[in-house]
C-alpha cells in the first residue's frame, strides 16, 4: 500500500461517521446527482444505461449511488480502502433493501478480474485521493472493450485559485498549474493533474474522451459542502467536473 493511500485510508476511517451525519440529507440513494452541488443525472447525462450492466463504484463510500443503480437494475459492486464507509453502506443496503458485493481495496489495486465491467464510475471518489497515474491503468484494465469511464472530481481552475488556509477559491490565480499533480489537504493527500495531462493519460491507457461536463449550480443552489460564497465562484469558473471516457 502507498504511504498517501494508508493515510488517506486513515483520514476516513477516522472521519466518516462525521462525513456521513453532516452530509445525510444532501447526498441520498433515493437519487442520482453529481458533485458538491448534487446536479442531477437527468441534467448531466453523463451515465449510460446501466439497466443489466456490470457497474463498479470506485470510491463508493456509503453505496448512495450503486444503490441508486442497483434499483434501475444495474449489477453493481462498490469498493473503497476505508472499513468504516463500508459499515455505513451496509447500513444503507439494508435499509434500502438491495444486496450487492462490497470491496474493502484501493482503487490503484483492484482485486478484480481483467474486463468485468460495463462501467467503471466515481463522484467525487477514489480518483480524488488515489493517484491518477495508478488509478487510470487501473479501472481501464477492469473495463470490458466498449465500456465507459465517468468519474467527477475538483477542476484543475478551482484547484490553481483555492488558497491553501482558504474555505472558498478566490479569483487570483495562487497555485502552479504545471506542478499540479498531489497535496496535503486538511488531512488528506489529494491529487489532480493539468488537462494536457489528463488527455495523455487516458490515451495511454486505451480510453478516448467522450465528453468533460463542466458543473454550474443554479444561482439559488446550497450545499452541505460548500458556501454561498462558493457557489457564486461555481456560476463563473468551474468548480468540479466530470470525465466521460469510453474504452476503445
Amino acid at each position: 500500500m502507498t504511504d498517501h493511500v494508508a493515510q488517506n485510508r486513515t483520514f476516513w476511517d477516522g472521519h466518516s461517521d462525521e462525513y456521513q451525519a453532516q452530509h445525510a440529507g444532501y447526498i441520498s440513494p433515493d437519487r442520482m446527482a453529481w458533485g458538491v452541488w448534487q446536479i442531477a443525472e437527468d441534467e448531466a447525462r453523463a451515465l449510460p444505461e446501466v439497466d443489466g450492466k456490470d457497474v463498479l463504484e470506485l470510491g463508493c463510500g456509503a453505496c448512495q449511488w450503486s444503490i441508486a443503480l442497483a434499483r434501475r437494475g444495474a449489477r453493481p459492486v462498490g469498493l473503497d480502502f476505508s472499513a468504516r464507509q463500508l459499515e455505513h453502506a451496509r447500513r444503507l443496503m439494508a435499509q434500502a433493501g438491495v444486496d450487492f458485493p462490497l470491496v474493502q481495496a484501493s482503487a490503484e489495486d483492484v482485486p478484480l478480474p481483467d474486463a468485468g465491467f460495463d462501467l467503471v464510475f466515481a463522484d467525487h471518489g477514489a480518483f480524488g485521493f488515489t493517484d491518477p497515474y495508478r488509478t487510470v491503468p487501473e479501472a481501464a484494465r477492469l473495463l470490458r472493450p466498449g465500456g465507459e469511464l465517468v468519474f467527477s472530481m475538483n477542476t484543475p481552475i478551482s484547484e490553481m485559485c483555492w488558497g491553501d488556509d482558504e474555505e472558498d477559491p478566490g479569483t487570483t490565480l495562487v497555485r502552479d498549474y504545471f506542478g499540479l499533480r498531489s497535496a496535503e489537504v486538511e488531512g488528506t493527500i489529494d491529487f489532480q493533474l493539468g488537462y494536457g495531462d489528463w488527455i495523455r493519460l487516458f490515451a495511454a491507457n486505451g480510453l478516448h474522451a467522450l465528453d468533460l461536463i463542466e458543473l454550474r449550480p443554479p444561482a439559488d443552489a446550497v450545499s452541505s459542502y460548500r458556501s454561498e460564497r462558493s457557489r457564486d465562484w461555481a456560476r463563473n469558473w468551474p468548480m468540479d467536473h466530470i470525465w466521460k471516457l469510453r474504452k476503445l
